[in-house]
């Protein structure tokens, strides 16, 4: 084998200096041009959130309203006891819907009305069984423990309905 042969099978594409000059600015400054490029997409202009192809839907759903104030009359007469459950309790309690006692069913109301009024009015604040919590809903607390009173008193009991609670000064 010949010395000539040897050498061009161990030769690569770069052939003289010039061309080595070439390739050693090209290796430096095209990274650097695609850095530059990176970097310059990354801090320009507003690009849509991922997913988003409305601007105006997606910037609205991201400033949407969180929750609402609700404004009541804290001086407004307290309804009856009759009136909350016509309003809220005769639902369940008047056909006996998910296990609530009957409006006036002493049988299902005896052992309940043996435990006190305050544990009745608790349970019902507070929900039990399927029956949801009524504290803080449309009706205040002396509302219905009001109506608790009106729907024991119709299975036999002997509940005074709760006073208004005493102003505040």
């Amino acid at each position: 084998m010949s010395a000539q042969q040897h050498e061009e099978a161990h030769t690569g594409p770069i052939k003289t200096p010039k061309q080595v000059m070439w390739v050693s600015m090209a290796a430096f400054v095209l990274p650097v041009f695609i850095i530059i490029g990176l970097v310059f997409f990354v801090v320009s202009g507003q690009k849509p959130a991922a997913g988003a192809s409305n601007m105006e839907k997606s910037v609205a759903e991201r400033i949407q309203k969180v929750g609402t104030v609700e404004i009541r009359d804290a001086n407004r007469p307290l309804k009856s006891g009759e009136a909350v459950y016509q309003a809220q309790c005769v639902a369940c309690h008047g056909a006996g819907l998910a296990g609530a006692p009957k409006f006036g069913d002493r049988g299902a109301w005896a052992a309940r009305i043996k435990n006190s009024f305050d544990s009745l009015v608790t349970s019902a604040l507070k929900g039990k069984g399927a029956m949801a919590a009524q504290g803080g809903g449309e009706h205040n607390d002396t509302e219905i423990a009001r109506a608790v009173a009106f729907m024991a008193n119709a299975a036999g009991a002997k509940f005074a309905e709760p006073a208004a609670p005493a102003a505040a000064k």
